[in-house]
């Protein structure tokens, strides 16, 4: 960490504080005409700005996420907070000059390039840890715990938002399609973010633990296929063009996780390069998201597709695994940073006007996410056997929403499903409900039995092994 400050950090604000002077300042050369529009200060050209903003970014990011680490929360919390501060609510409001000259408009669309490649990315890693896992033993209370998940927050949220509507929805956010949104947002649990909890915590191979990964990757599979439907809805304009992209829909589901699937197994059989295993990934998850996109699903979809049909360990002689884990974390650490700072420039804190209703708002959000989700697996998973600490843990641990959520908010807010209003809300819950994991689990830390192995409710192939992300290596 010092070497990075000393060499990295600190030459960095050195060179940005001397340009933004610099660039204020009208040189006084003797002979020179003063050229105000050209030739006073120092001008990067559109090249030199978007180098030295992605440098801004990435460096914000990780010095965000090594903070929220040493304050025991998650480094993804640090992260996007890092993006909202570089954004209009705390560097665009205290100090305006500096956001513009920093993140000039020429390069915004280079950034917004990168944090979609971080995102299909991102998802594809969503796709392999869904796909890597297996049922066996209780098969029942996993799935009782898996819907209650879902389904009591999604009808919490959908309760809430009936009253909402008239105030809060976006242009396209039309009654229904802003009902099922909002209770689609409090229905998510961030997967890479509880798996990193559950590996930082030791309880990964508990019940509680087990059944919480199994929860969240049938919630969230389920969560997304349920977005889809409402991003259909929301820009279909009439029954026909609905109808034929949800047969779009189903039709694109079919064809990766069957003959595509199978074709990616045969080609995997065969002995194959890293780089050959990383050109068909990188070429099937963008021509996935590309594919999907163009047929009124949503490009994240189409990643996630290609995530499920994706082999997840060794076929014959070509072990995917190396290559899948130097993209992920290729896409965690360098090009989500950019999603986190573009979503910081949509979001602007300092003018949501913290009036008696908002606040009431957002408690009431916060409330019915928090207890929907610890309420409702919790009581699902004590109704089926389970004691009461591991069973309210359970809830405990899928109430974290983190940058999912913050995924699926912005494709609502893009979309015209909701205001900005409440993506600001919305984004506020998403980071109280991940911060409280921690604190909350201690309350129920006697029943977790850290380090215990149990009898196996929710548990991988044993040949499979678990996906890269639930080893014991840092994720965010």
């Amino acid at each position: 960490m010092a070497a990075v400050a000393l060499t990295g950090v600190l030459p960095l604000a050195v060179i940005v504080l001397v340009a933004v002077i610099a660039d204020g300042t009208a040189l006084d050369v003797p002979g020179t005409a003063a050229r105000p529009e050209a030739g006073a200060g120092l001008h990067l050209g559109s090249t030199g700005h978007f180098f030295l903003a992605a440098a801004v970014v990435v460096a914000a990011a990780h010095l965000g996420g090594a903070l929220a680490k040493r304050l025991g929360q998650p480094r993804v919390i640090g992260e996007i907070c890092a993006g909202l501060a570089l954004g209009p609510s705390l560097l665009g409001n205290l100090a305006p000059d500096i956001t513009t000259w920093l993140f000039p408009h020429s390069a915004l669309g280079p950034i917004n390039g990168l944090a979609q490649i971080g995102l299909v990315l991102f998802m594809f890693g969503v796709g392999q840890e869904l796909a890597g896992m297996r049922l066996r033993g209780t098969a029942a209370r996993a799935f009782i715990v898996s819907q209650s998940s879902m389904l009591v927050p999604f009808a919490l949220g959908a309760a809430v938002a009936v009253p909402l509507a008239a105030r809060y929805a976006g242009p396209h956010g039309n009654g229904i399609e802003f009902v099922l949104f909002m209770g689609c947002a409090l229905s998510i649990t961030a997967f890479p973010v509880l798996a990193r909890l559950l590996s930082d915590l030791g309880i990964t191979r508990t019940e509680p633990g087990r059944l919480s990964l199994f929860a969240a990757a049938v919630g969230d599979g389920t969560s997304w296929l349920v977005l889809a439907a409402i991003l259909a809805a929301a820009h279909g304009s009439d029954p026909t063009t609905l109808l034929l992209n949800g047969v779009a829909a189903v039709a694109a589901v079919a064809l990766f996780l069957g003959p595509v699937k199978r074709l990616l197994a045969r080609w995997a059989e065969h002995k194959r390069s890293s780089e050959a295993g990383a050109l068909v990934l990188v070429v099937g998850v963008t021509g996935a998201a590309a594919l999907t996109a163009a047929i009124g699903v949503h490009q994240l979809i189409g990643a996630l597709l290609v995530g499920l049909a994706w082999p997840v360990r060794r076929e014959g002689a070509f072990d995917a695994g190396p290559t899948v884990e130097r993209l992920t974390d290729t896409a965690r650490t360098v090009l989500l940073p950019f999603f986190f700072f573009g979503f910081g420039l949509t979001v602007d804190l300092s003018t949501l006007g913290w009036s008696a209703s908002l606040v009431a708002v957002f408690l009431a959000l916060l409330a019915l996410a928090t207890f929907g989700k610890i309420a409702g697996p919790g009581l699902a998973a004590w109704l089926s056997g389970m004691r009461p600490g591991p069973a309210f843990a359970l809830g405990v641990l899928l109430n974290a929403r983190g940058l999912t959520e913050l995924i699926v908010i912005q494709i609502g807010y893009d979309a015209g499903i909701i205001d900005a209003r409440m993506l600001a809300i919305l984004t506020l819950v998403a980071l109280a409900t991940t911060m409280m994991t921690r604190p909350l689990l201690r309350l129920f830390r006697s029943g977790l039995g850290t380090g215990e192995l149990v009898c196996s409710t929710v548990a991988y192939s044993e040949s499979d092994g678990p996906p890269a992300s639930h080893r014991d290596r840092a994720r965010s």
